[in-house]
């Protein structure tokens, strides 16, 4: 689990803007279009492993996957998501 401290001061690399925890609910949509084969991430390369936590961008519009309970806050990691997904 993520460290509420860390979640405070972390922003978007990109936009700076605030982010929050993923929804599981959203983390579970994300899982199966990855299983799909239908996710790709910001630069371009496609997402196979499953993600376990994500953080969210304030405008709903990426995600940055949490894997070991590293957030990988790097803009070509991040995974764009479509407005459906997000909203939960």
């Amino acid at each position: 689990m993520l460290d509420p401290e860390l979640l405070e001061i972390l922003v978007c690399p990109e936009t700076k803007q605030p982010i929050r925890l993923a929804d599981p609910a959203v983390v579970q949509k994300l899982n199966v279009a990855i299983a799909e084969g239908s996710v790709s991430n910001k630069g371009g390369e496609p997402v196979s492993e499953k993600i376990e936590e994500g953080l969210i961008r304030e405008d709903d519009l990426c995600l940055y996957p949490i894997r070991d309970d590293i957030p990988i806050m790097l803009i070509d990691s991040a995974i764009p998501l479509s407005t459906d997904m997000a909203s939960d």
